[in-house]
């Protein structure tokens, strides 16, 4: 009778894979959130700072973004799901240990409260639809209350948004056995991207020149802090264990993500834009805000890319060379 030794399950590759699971899909997800959270706090603080005639469009259309870029992300976080039919068990549970419980809960706030930045300044935004409100009392009175109380929903929303933009981040920085993620700069780091996709969103759909003038200049703030915080994450790796720099390396040492990294990213997603922008405000050549946000765009998604593909390569044990093969030759003899 033939005889065979199981060793150890982790030598199976469906029941410990590389994890090489995730694809376009959930950073495309992670992205969509990033510019949703800025979105929502840009919103809010043109609203609590009373800043409505320095940013027409952020202070009237903005918020009405922000539901339909999350719906967008979360259709494709829906696309990545295997079991899509059973979606609605997120909502059956809540485990205060589960940073993707944290964050499906948080995705279902999002939109009571994103709607009510919208109502509050629907009348102005979209004076289309004002005889429409003002003809039912009910509408009538909902919008009223939402204008009446916006600051309060603002100091709701700031929070909220923060909340989300740094949610994307813990969402991959929790998984601890994923040395590339397990670091407290990633939230950060992915919360000022986030503002800064927003910003350039804003520079790009406002027809308001002195809007325009305002976001560029807050979003070279946003990626000079983005290019610190980039730094500090290398710096982090580089400083951490042998499998952090082991990860490090296949990002910006040389591996096979290093152009993705250093070229797409940090080159024409942080420090061309940040250039452009620098010469739009010293109004040298022609006006270059447009392309630059289009490129701090490119680069937000890029980054989101880049982590979410080198974390899922990254791991602190290197299954293949924890069997030795002669000692398991003799005991199958």
């Amino acid at each position: 009778m033939d005889e065979e030794l199981l060793v150890t399950a982790r030598a199976n590759d469906l029941i410990d894979p590389s994890l090489h699971i995730w694809t376009w899909e959930v950073a495309m997800y992670l992205f969509l959130g990033g510019v949703t959270a800025g979105i929502m706090i840009f919103a809010a603080a043109v609203a609590l700072l009373r800043r409505d005639e320095t940013a027409p469009f952020a202070a009237t259309r903005l918020a009405i973004l922000a539901p339909i870029v999350l719906s967008l992300g979360m259709t494709t976080l829906f696309m990545d799901l295997e079991h899509k039919l059973y979606v609605f068990r997120f909502y059956t549970t809540f485990r205060v240990l589960s940073p993707m419980s944290w964050g499906a809960w948080i995705l279902i706030i999002i939109y009571p409260v994103s709607m009510l930045q919208i109502l509050s300044t629907l009348r102005r935004g979209v004076p289309q639809v004002a005889g429409f409100i003002d003809r039912h009392a009910l509408s009538r009175g909902i919008v009223d209350w939402c204008e009446r109380y916006r600051r309060e929903i603002s100091f709701v929303a700031l929070p909220t948004g923060v909340l989300l933009g740094v949610y994307t981040a813990i969402l991959l920085s929790a998984f601890s056995a994923r040395p590339f993620w397990n670091t407290g700069v990633l939230a950060p780091m992915f919360l000022v991207s986030g503002l800064s996709t927003a910003a350039a969103l804003v520079a790009l759909l406002t027809r308001d020149h002195g809007e325009r003038a305002w976001f560029t200049r807050i979003d070279i703030v946003l990626i000079v802090l983005e290019l610190f915080l980039v730094a500090l994450f290398i710096i982090n790796l580089a400083t951490g264990s042998a499998k952090q720099i082991e990860a490090l390396e296949c990002c910006v040492m040389g591996g096979p993500y290093t152009f993705a990294f250093w070229v797409l990213f940090v080159g024409i997603g942080l420090l061309i834009p940040l250039v452009l922008e620098i010469m739009e405000m010293r109004g040298l050549g022609k006006p270059l805000a447009l392309t630059a946000a289009i490129l701090v765009l490119f680069g937000g998604y890029t980054l989101r890319h880049v982590m979410v593909e080198v974390g899922q390569e990254s791991s602190w044990t290197n299954y293949p060379t924890q069997y030795n093969s002669e000692l398991l030759e003799r005991l199958h003899r």
